[in-house]
């Protein structure tokens, strides 16, 4: 016989039974199973018979060859005080899984209790929300990745269901395509800087109205000259546009694609892992209940004479559902490793997204702002050009060019008269 590490809750049964008219050895009560038969529960030490326990030292009457290890409701998220009813098989041996996140359940009785208490969505198991309060948040004073993102979510489309972890993947790939637009707008940016720079730049080399004279002659030399300045400081915006905003954006890119490879691979490598290993849980369960149905077969054969199975046929049929039991409970341990593994990669995969979506925004913020800074700069410098061109409108005076320009070019200043006869 084997011991179970905690009682698994017991369901008396209903008033008028036997539990209430016969007096049963201290520790053992009695209950029927799901198909009316009546079976007997050692309390202290799990152990299960068919036969009413003796009088004489609280154990059956005889020792009943109708024994197997069985595994129990594993340690999902259930409420407190859950029953569970033996199988019908008689002994059953309790085990605790050893992971942490929700697990899966035997096909004994006690299986389809669990299975009221939890949910399997894509082979991951979740809490029922109608048999459990809320879960509390990894992180409750936000709004985080961490705890919003575990289950699945309708495809918009109306194909199926989209991962939780893929809408995230989702909105960085998004983050990252306009990160690369950003990039693409600021590089049309600069060739529009440069193509104005080179033309400007011509157009200050133009020879129009070069004869112009005067107060008025130097303003306009010193518009073309401006426009010389204007290029000059266009083209040094365009080169600060790339080193300073343009390359750093492209930069920041490629490493953040690296960064979500790695995540979307490691991710998907769990989730295959959680998926190989819950068909193995359902494998073997199938298992179990067949060398369950078998052995109860054999037995109930035995017991009414229709059959010549011996004794041997039953211990070797008992030993193939005590070998059932303990493969599937090795299963549910291997599937609930996986999905604690796979449960804190998704906390610390979210929270690297979440991080990597904090650091991009802050980035291009910065990177923006810097950009604005450069265009103010750029507009001061142009004002700078001008303010000399400006200057000198100013002093254009007419009468003082007129009288420059007489001066050099005067022939005479005796006037003709009239011719006398």
């Amino acid at each position: 016989m084997s011991s179970s590490p905690g009682k698994p809750g017991m369901v008396p049964p209903p008033p008028g039974e036997e539990s209430q008219t016969v007096v049963l050895p201290p520790g053992w009560q009695s209950y029927l199973s799901p198909q009316g038969r009546r079976y007997y529960v050692n309390t202290a030490t799990n152990e299960t018979t068919w036969e009413r326990p003796s009088s004489s030292h609280g154990l059956p009457a005889s020792p009943g060859p109708h024994r197997s290890s069985l595994p129990p409701t594993v340690n999902g998220h259930h409420t407190s005080g859950a029953p569970a009813h033996p199988p019908e098989t008689a002994h059953m041996s309790v085990r605790k899984s050893t992971g942490d996140s929700q697990n899966l359940g035997s096909s004994s009785p006690g299986k389809r209790q669990s299975k009221e208490n939890t949910i399997t969505i894509n082979c991951v198991t979740f809490p029922h929300p109608d048999t459990m309060p809320e879960q509390q948040l990894l992180k409750p004073t936000e709004w985080s990745y961490c705890d919003y993102f575990w289950a699945d979510k309708k495809d918009p489309q109306g194909n199926g269901t989209v991962a939780g972890f893929e809408l995230l993947l989702q909105k960085q790939l998004k983050g990252k395509q306009m990160q690369k637009e950003m990039s693409e707008f600021v590089r049309e940016r600069i060739k529009i800087e440069e193509e104005y720079a080179k033309n400007l730049a011509k157009l200050s080399q133009n020879s129009l109205a070069a004869q112009e004279e005067g107060s008025l002659g130097e303003a306009w030399a010193q518009v073309k000259k401006s426009l010389a300045d204007e290029a000059e400081v266009h083209l040094k915006f365009s080169a600060k546009l790339h080193s300073e905003v343009e390359k750093p954006l492209m930069n920041f890119r490629e490493n953040f694609k690296k960064d979500m490879k790695k995540c979307d691979h490691h991710i998907a490598d769990l989730r295959k892992q959680l998926t190989s290993r819950y068909a193995a849980v359902e494998k073997a369960r199938k298992a179990l209940t067949e060398r369950q149905r078998d052995l109860e077969m054999k037995t109930q054969q035995l017991e009414i004479k229709l059959s010549n199975k011996t004794e041997e046929d039953i211990k070797k049929a008992r030993r193939k559902s005590t070998q059932a039991g303990d493969d599937l409970m090795r299963c549910v341990d291997l599937y609930n490793q996986a999905q604690s593994k796979w449960f804190e990669e998704m906390v610390t995969t979210t929270l690297e997204l979440e991080r990597l979506e904090v650091e991009r925004v802050e980035m291009i913020r910065q990177h923006l702002c810097q950009y604005t800074q450069l265009r103010h700069e750029t507009d001061m410098f142009n004002q700078s050009t001008v303010e000399p061109v400006d200057q000198l409108l100013r002093k254009v005076d007419p009468a003082k060019d007129r009288e420059l320009w007489v001066r050099e070019h005067k022939t005479g200043n005796i006037r003709p008269v009239d011719m006398e006869i």
